[in-house]
This record gives structure tokens, C-alpha cells and sequence, in this order.
């Protein structure tokens, strides 16, 4: 069911999103033969509004074209997710009225833990994430499943050189902000209203040294228990929200 072209993307939630979205091309939706329920009822209706064919099949077929039983009763056909430019990134932030809030991504490698931060990119407001393209996880179908559809709502980035990329953010006065497990600022210390983009490192060591000489400060969760650090996607978890909450409270003195 699959070509080098296209990707399975299965769970009624991602498919839905996918639909309402309408920014990739769905060449087929696969539905459990005994489905029932709200959701596929809205799913299918908007299949038929986009012209999109749906096809029924058995258990084991769509566990075959998902390639894991955890469908949901729901697979979709698609194109590959693609990737928005710096430029677009840079040029969103304007086009809502706020300062800039990225994220970025310094080998990030487990599809779960990047679904799970453009999750929560899309819920705190944040305007798109930027991702290496070597030693990094890219927008996989199991990303599209961790995001629960988020990947058709915030753009994604892909850089060659991610040090290259987070210099053309501070050329355009947007503080450069890494995550690191020690000897950083608490984020509620700092003032994070501003243009801003956070920076979190991989699973394995966080931040490269590079990349984190090249932020321009650097933040850390105290930690109050015996373990010593947090997984990157609640690191970026934590951290968004603290984004938010600054935000949220400085709006009434900006209207």
C-alpha cells in the first residue's frame, strides 16, 4: 500500500487532524470493516467532502498497512510531511501579531519524544520547530502518531547546519535559549516574553558543546528528587508552559 512517495498514518485522532488540516495529499483511508463511533463518522464525512477514497478492511489488513496493531481501526494513505523554510518560521510570528517563540532540536532521535514536543509546540502557541537533518529524526509516520495531528498545524524546519540556522535567528534580534540539566538559569528567573527560541538536546548527552556555546544563555529545571534530569519531551514540556505562562500574564498590560 505504500511507495517511496508515501507513508502510512493510522490513529483517529492523527487522521482526523490530517483531514481538517488538508495540507498533505491522502490518496486512501483504510477503516476497520466493523468501526463505529463519532469520530470515524466526522472522519468519513470529510473524506467524502475532499474526494479522498475509503476502502474497508479487515483487522490484519490494517495492522499490515500500519505496520503495528495499535490503528485504532484507522489508516490513512499519504504523502510524506514536508517541510517548512527557515524563512517561513522566522516570517509566522508576524503574521499572528506576536513575538517569535521557536523551538529547536539538536538530535532529537526517538519519533516519540518529537511528536510529543510538536504536540506541545502547537498547544503552548509556539510557531514552528527546527530539527537537524542528519542524526535526527525526521516527520515520520510515528512522529504524525506521537504529534496526534499537530504535524499539520506547526511548521517543521529541517537545517543542515543547525548552528548556521540558530545564528540566523540572533541576526534577526531572537534570543537563543539552550536547556541544560546544570549550572543554568531557572526559566521563571528570566524573562522569556520576548522573541525567543529554546534550544534541547538529544537523549543521550543534551546539548552538543557548540551548540550550546552558541545560545545566548542557558536554562535549567531544579530538580528536587534523587533523579537528576527530565526526558527531553518533559523538559520541553515544562519549559513551553513556562513560555506560556509569562506570556498570558503580560498580555493584559500590552492591550
Amino acid at each position: 500500500m505504500t511507495s517511496p512517495e508515501e507513508a502510512p498514518l493510522y490513529g483517529r485522532n492523527p487522521v482526523l487532524e490530517l483531514l481538517r488540516a488538508g495540507s498533505r495529499r491522502v490518496e486512501e483511508i483504510a477503516i476497520l470493516a466493523e468501526g463505529r463511533g463519532p469520530a470515524l463518522q466526522e472522519l468519513l464525512a470529510l473524506a467524502r467532502r475532499r474526494g479522498v477514497k475509503v476502502s474497508y478492511r479487515s483487522r490484519e489488513q490494517l495492522t499490515a498497512i500500519a505496520g503495528t496493531p495499535h490503528h485504532q481501526g484507522v489508516a490513512a494513505r499519504v504523502a510524506e510531511a514536508s517541510y517548512a523554510s527557515l524563512d517561513d518560521l522566522l516570517a509566522a510570528p508576524g503574521v499572528r501579531g506576536e513575538p517569535a517563540f521557536l523551538l529547536a532540536l539538536d538530535e532529537v532521535q526517538d519519533p516519540r519524544n518529537l511528536g510529543a514536543i510538536v504536540r506541545t509546540a502547537e498547544v503552548t502557541g509556539a510557531h514552528g520547530v527546527i530539527v537537524p537533518r542528519h542524526r535526527s529524526v525526521g516527520l515520520t509516520g510515528a512522529v504524525s502518531k506521537s504529534a496526534m495531528g499537530a504535524v499539520e498545524l506547526v511548521p517543521v524546519a529541517r537545517e543542515t547546519n543547525l548552528v548556521g540556522a540558530l545564528e540566523v535567528l540572533k541576526k534577526q534580534a531572537i534570543w537563543v535559549m539552550g536547556a541544560t540539566a546544570r549550572a543554568g538559569r531557572a526559566p521563571w528567573e528570566v524573562d522569556l516574553t520576548g522573541p525567543l527560541c529554546l534550544v534541547l538536546g538529544g537523549e543521550g548527552g543534551g546539548l552538543r558543546p557548540l551548540v550550546a556555546r552558541t545560545c545566548d544563555l542557558l536554562l535549567t529545571l531544579p530538580m528536587r528528587g534523587k533523579i537528576g534530569s527530565l526526558g527531553v519531551s518533559a523538559a520541553a514540556a515544562a519549559l513551553c508552559y513556562e513560555v506560556l505562562r509569562q506570556r498570558l500574564v503580560k498580555l493584559p498590560e500590552s492591550s
